[in-house]
């Protein structure tokens, strides 16, 4: 490009920013992350990986009924485990392992490894963001944790009943790289857009002066791209995960035929978890030739210049971003709706999460579920959900709702999975021997119904958040928003799990899941969004005044350094 449009491009520029406009092909190469790294959230973490982990525990477990007797008999064993994997032998005890001088049952035992997984996510999160955001280190850091990510999974190959911490490890070091994978892909897409070429285009007629509507539609021309290239590269993603999802459930019915009950069932979990590894693996070479470096501009900090150790400059750029979350924090507890908000998208993730890992093990240990079966309820539950990101948008617009009015119907209609759920506690409904949880077949609908609303949820959450933000503040609120999310997923886990030990059922704590889901209801039916975008207005403008106060003092210390030096001169 041209120094014209260098220099006249509104932008904040950097010397080595790459300002190439961006290719299909580099399109592509976002595309073909998406598709590696979705594959190990759905089939890994979302089926197969809690399934995994509680049979690997399992086969070092005794009875919780009497707490001596191996869950697993030292003659047969492998043709109970496999008669339990596929066919889903009927046995209502859960199984017990002493881990770190307490007992735990093994269902509660994936529920506290995905706690902590979700919790390091998130501190890793927070830490890699300067790194993602500033300089070089972008598809580097990418690529890194790609591979880490895929190689934990593939792992998974050589994991053995006898070493199943070490499952545990690989859980949440595959569960941290997923996720920080993630932050990084997204910092590329707002690059991807404004260098796009119709965005560029637009850009240089508004700077030759054709059309005076230029700057609105360059702005939204950008914004329409990157939503584009978002929702596509989320397609993709969901398509692949599907199809290995199937191309797994094939793996195992055919592992069944040849081998029947003569081989352990973590044999083929585990084999689906090195396909996944692969995948991963292999779907990042493109996003390695064909995704740009796209650097950042760099982190304007002293400490920088001061330290030129490799692992001060990273301390730097964590101490940079934690300051930074800080400082949003600071911002938004000013923000009275955004407050009622976000304690609300706390309780609301945590419910989700809870709901989501209950629900896979409460198939598996109290349904007796098979991991065939826990294939199809993960695929039922995202076909539902993009269902339900087609369909609850239009029934709000029909039903003229709100925002806040869609989250709230949309909670109300998760309540429903907990309830049902406690309707097995009932006498009349027990005598039936159906209703309330009690056959295998009626986990699917409620797979359904949790999928189709957590799409409505997702994006009303997002939409309803993005009101509140003080304009031109938007990256670092939605990652305070993330933040949330991730943050508040490991907590309900961790309390599902600490129910099970106690209880020794999971159904009970469909109890506290319930109370959950309902409090952050009135939280969001009386957040003011009206109210709350005007706070937000009012405290963009604050931070501009405080913004150009501080680049004046800068300036005028900057001029008194100047007229230092020159008197010195004279």
């Amino acid at each position: 490009m041209d120094d014209e449009d260098t220099s006249s491009n509104p932008r904040r520029t950097w010397s080595d920013e790459d300002r190439t406009l961006t290719s299909v092909s580099e399109i592509h190469g976002f595309y073909s992350y998406s598709m590696a790294a979705e594959v190990f959230a759905v089939v890994g973490v979302g089926a197969f990986l809690p399934v995994t982990l509680e049979q690997l525990a399992r086969e070092n477990g005794v009875l919780y009924s009497d707490r001596t007797t191996p869950c697993m008999s030292a003659a047969g064993a492998a043709g109970r485990l496999a008669v339990r994997a596929t066919d889903g032998a009927r046995d209502a005890d859960q199984c017990l392992v002493h881990l770190f001088g307490t007992d735990v049952t093994t269902a509660s035992f994936a529920m506290y490894t995905f706690s902590v997984a979700v919790l390091c996510q998130a501190l890793t999160l927070v830490s890699v963001s300067a790194f993602a955001d500033y300089g070089g280190n972008r598809k580097r850091l990418l690529l890194t944790f790609g591979t880490i990510g895929a190689i934990m999974s593939m792992s998974f190959m050589f994991v053995v009943p006898a070493i199943y911490l070490v499952g545990a490890l690989l859980v949440i070091i595959g569960v941290t790289c997923l996720g920080s994978s993630f932050v990084v892909l997204n910092s590329f897409l707002p690059l991807l857009a404004a260098n796009h070429p119709s965005v560029q285009d637009t850009s240089k007629k508004g700077r030759t002066g054709v059309g005076e509507t230029i700057p609105a539609d360059g702005c939204s021309t950008e914004l329409q791209i990157s939503t584009t290239i978002s929702s596509n590269a989320v397609g993709l993603g969901y398509t692949a995960a599907v199809f290995v999802q199937v191309l797994g459930i094939g793996i195992l019915a055919i592992m069944k035929k040849l081998f029947g009950d003569s081989i352990s069932s973590t044999l083929p979990l585990r084999l689906i978890l090195l396909l996944a590894g692969l995948w991963w693996l292999a779907f990042m070479v493109p996003t390695a030739m064909w995704l740009r470096k796209r650097p950042g501009p760099p982190l304007q900090d002293a400490r920088l210049t001061q330290h030129g150790s490799k692992f001060m400059i990273a301390v730097t750029y964590v101490r940079f971003a934690w300051s930074s979350l800080w400082r949003t924090v600071k911002i938004a507890a000013q923000l009275k709706q955004m407050v009622i908000f976000l304690v609300a998208w706390f309780l609301l993730s945590d419910a989700q999460a809870s709901v989501s890992g209950t629900a896979v093990l409460f198939a598996r240990t109290e349904l007796k579920i098979g991991t065939i079966g826990i294939a199809l309820l993960s695929i039922t539950v995202m076909v539902s959900g993009i269902l339900g990101a087609v369909l609850i948008p239009m029934l709000s617009r029909r039903m003229h709702w709100t925002s806040t009015q869609t989250i709230v119907a949309c909670l109300a209609l998760m309540e429903v999975v907990p309830l049902y759920g406690l309707m097995g506690y009932l006498p009349f409904v027990r005598s039936w021997s159906v209703g309330g949880l009690q056959q295998w077949w009626e986990i699917y609908p409620l797979g359904f119904i949790f999928g189709f609303v957590m799409a409505g949820l997702s994006s009303f959450c997002r939409s309803c958040f993005g009101q509140l933000i003080p304009p031109e503040n938007e990256a670092a609120f939605f990652a305070l928003f993330a933040i949330t999310d991730k943050g508040s997923s490991a907590v309900g886990p961790a309390i599902v799990g600490k129910i099970v030990d106690t209880t020794g059922h999971i159904r009970p704590a469909f109890w506290f899941i319930a109370v959950l889901i309902a409090l952050p209801i009135p939280l969001i039916w009386y957040t003011d969004v009206a109210r709350g975008q005007e706070d937000g207005r009012r405290m963009a403008v604050r931070l501009k005044e405080q913004q150009g106060l501080t680049l004046q003092m800068r300036t005028a210390a900057e001029n008194e350094e100047v007229e230092a030096l020159m008197r010195d001169e004279d």
